[in-house]
């Protein structure tokens, strides 16, 4: 159980002292990942950078995604649970979805450009998995610009999300608590879990760079 996203943030650092000092970039995925994010950067000494990745939710049950896009428009989907949902609900949603991803990739960055990669050691880091299906395109995403490791970090992810990362192209994936104990919601192992808003993420974000 962690504290909030600081303290899982600073206990997911400590995991990752190896590649402090080094050619390692950390991509957080807002809003909730640039709180840990952030930690894990300042103790790596480490450049911060965002990676927008929309979740798609279920029609009746939003918190539950069947599927993922990026800003770019790139989309990974649970087909077995797509092949029920209107085509066209479906096609609007990805469509609003990667919208929102660009937005948050512009406004967060506040002009400034997207960390290169490409022969880095790219860190991913969110406050937790649960279907892992926007964690799996963000490595997707990662993967396809040349860096020269990929590692997943995060508090907790239940079992089979783990494969899947490794399927996708990460290297190495680091979870605080067991994958066997994974409670069925990222919130649910965590004492304060409040939403992260888009100023949270701007400031922080912005004192990385100062």
């Amino acid at each position: 159980m962690f504290r909030d996203r600081v303290d899982a943030g600073r206990k997911l650092a400590q995991k990752l002292t190896q590649y402090r000092g080094g050619s390692a970039v950390v991509l957080a995925l807002p809003r909730g990942g640039v709180c840990l994010g952030f930690e894990v950067a300042n103790a790596l000494s480490a450049a911060l950078d965002i990676i927008a990745v929309r979740k798609i939710g279920h029609p009746y049950h939003p918190e539950y995604a069947i599927g993922a896009v990026d800003e770019n428009g790139a989309r990974i989907l649970n087909e077995s649970e797509t092949a029920a949902v209107d085509k066209k609900w479906l096609a609007e949603e990805t469509e609003r979805e990667m919208q929102e991803a660009k937005r948050r990739s512009t406004l967060y960055r506040s002009g400034k450009p997207a960390q290169i990669l490409a022969e880095k050691i790219a860190i991913i880091v969110d406050d937790g998995i649960a279907t892992g299906l926007t964690m799996r395109l963000a490595v997707r995403s990662v993967r396809a610009q040349k860096p020269k490791k990929v590692i997943v970090a995060v508090p907790v992810a239940p079992v089979d999300s783990l494969a899947a990362l490794k399927d996708e192209g990460a290297d190495e994936v680091v979870v605080l608590e067991p994958p066997e104990e994974f409670m069925g919601a990222v919130g649910s192992h965590y004492i304060r879990f409040d939403q992260t808003t888009d100023e949270e993420v701007i400031e922080l974000l912005r004192r990385k760079t100062r």
